[in-house]
């Protein structure tokens, strides 16, 4: 049994070669892309108060917000990282499917 089938079976396709490269090189572009916009948008917008009876302005150490552009570049990244995470998960579960 099994003498039938041809060894040109379980070869990938060319569509399965394709998507298993495109898919990782999409995911570690998202992750650049993203911790370059962050990068380039660290712009620092912290809170201070202003006390009109002490003249001086008042701000918390520590304490800043972040601006859209690098909300938009931490969220890209973490994306790109998802799709990293799936693609290793995906190939690492085929992987394992092929042995006997």
């Amino acid at each position: 049994m099994g003498e039938n089938n041809a060894p040109d079976e379980n070869r990938p396709s060319r569509r399965g070669k394709v998507s298993a490269v495109v898919l990782p090189i999409c995911g570690l572009v998202a992750v650049l892309a993203g911790g370059l916009i962050a990068y380039l948008n660290r712009d620092f917008v912290g809170w201070f108060a202003y006390a009109p009876l002490s003249n001086q302005p008042f701000s918390v150490p520590g304490a800043a917000f972040i601006t859209r552009g690098t909300q938009f570049g931490l969220a890209l990244v973490v994306a790109g990282l998802l799709v990293l995470a799936f693609w290793a998960g995906y190939r690492l579960g085929r992987r394992g499917s092929t042995r006997p």
